[in-house]
């Protein structure tokens, strides 16, 4: 009797012990968090808005081929974020892209201010000169930097550049400069220039003329296609323009090469194969200078258009490419920064550390004179890749790339 005493005290406490914590026992399991002392502390996460702002409007095209996507660009821009997030996920950072559209002639203005108020510090931008120059102001006052991923006017890398603004679309002169070279390289030097009546045309028909000079082409004529407001894309309008372009072409002097400037799309479909006298057509129909091409599949292009079109259902394009290239760059300059601090991107953006890689056979990097990407300029029709600028021989101090469009020693831009 006398032994069993200590035995039933020791189970007595025993079962006193478990009775007391049976509450904090059962909270435990019930909250299912762990005590205190062994909790992991939760990463903190860093989000990037992107803002991607563009005028939008249904357009037409000579052929319906030619019928810009309803998506061009912002499908670019969502393929990047992706990409982002991807790397994003390892490192805390999240990445969003915010779309707005307004009018191709609408005050952008309210539009960029309710981008701010929702937090978007960086904005993908594809507006004409005057909606992008009435918010760059703008966006500097509030700390915003703005990537131009649609307008090719070369005035926004020049006398009205921006030092918050960075250019990822090549220039109407780097496109007319690709173009350029690769008919000088080919031996066809003389050129007949033929250029629409809108502004826009005016404007790549004088970067064709700046090209001829630069690289020693020779415009042996001209001759101004005015748009008279016909109903192009009807029948009556096709069988019109299909009758005059052969009378149109034919008192123009020897050429080896037809230019086109139409970028308003009045007639430049309409160019090849209808021409009095039978001659390569290129410009902005035939061989066409681009930012990037469809059916590129060097340097990786085929694994950038699968994964595109696995998201989107269709081939890059040109705003694909430049905006998915934007977005992409901001990924870098997080990654590298730590951070979405938008001063300490810019200065990476800007810095000798800065490259890109945007399958297109080279590392991209910003021109410090005036922001503007350097990068090759696809030149093909609408079936493949002809060839690609710089051609061989076009030969710079610094890199190839700087022979297309302006140069340090030629630029107007003073940034500020």
């Amino acid at each position: 009797m006398t032994s069993a005493v200590p035995g039933t005290l020791a189970a007595f406490l025993c079962f006193f012990s478990l009775t007391v914590n049976v509450p904090g026992a059962l909270a435990q399991e019930a909250t299912g968090k762990q005590p205190a002392a062994t909790a992991k502390p939760e990463k903190k996460l860093t989000e990037i808005k992107i803002g991607y702002l563009r005028a939008y409007a249904p357009q037409l095209a000579l052929s319906v081929l030619d019928v810009p996507p309803r998506d061009e660009g912002v499908a670019g821009g969502n393929v990047a974020i992706a990409d982002n997030n991807t790397t994003g996920s390892f490192l805390g950072q999240k990445f969003s892209l915010d779309v707005i559209e307004v009018k191709p002639d609408a005050d952008v203005v309210a539009a960029f201010q309710e981008m701010i108020a929702k937090g978007d510090r960086y904005v993908i931008a594809d507006l004409s000169v005057k909606q992008l120059l009435s918010i760059a102001d703008l966006a500097r006052d509030n700390g915003v930097l703005i990537f131009n991923a649609g307008a090719t006017d070369d005035s926004l890398r020049e006398e009205e550049c921006r030092a918050n603004i960075f250019h990822t679309i090549p220039t109407r002169s780097m496109l007319a400069d690709g173009l350029a070279q690769y008919l000088i390289w080919k031996q066809w030097r003389r050129w007949v220039l033929i250029f629409g009546s809108h502004q826009r045309d005016q404007l790549f028909a004088e970067a064709l003329r700046r090209a001829a000079t630069r690289f020693g082409g020779e415009i042996v004529g001209e001759k101004l296609f005015e748009d008279t407001g016909t109903a192009r894309r009807t029948d009556s309008g096709v069988v019109q323009i299909q009758r005059q372009m052969p009378v149109f072409t034919q008192d123009l002097p020897e050429h080896d090469v037809l230019l086109v400037a139409d970028e308003s799309e009045v007639f430049g479909t309409y160019v090849p194969f209808r021409t009095w006298t039978p001659r390569p057509v290129a410009g902005t129909a035939g061989l066409t200078p681009s930012a990037w091409h469809p059916a590129s599949e060097q340097w990786g292009g085929t694994q950038i258009q699968n994964r595109f079109a696995k998201a989107n259902g269709r081939r890059m394009m040109s705003k694909d490419m430049a905006a998915w290239t934007a977005v992409r760059i901001l990924g870098e300059a997080a990654t590298r920064t730590q951070g979405a601090d938008p001063r300490k991107m810019a200065d990476f953006i800007r810095s000798d550390d800065f490259s890109i890689a945007a399958f297109k056979g080279q590392k991209l990097t910003f021109r410090k004179w005036n922001q503007q990407l350097r990068q090759p300029i696809f030149l093909g029709d609408n079936r493949s890749v002809v060839s690609t600028s710089p051609q061989e021989g076009f030969l710079h101090q610094m890199s190839e790339l700087d022979t297309l469009g302006v140069d340090e020693p030629e630029t107007k831009c003073v940034l500020e």
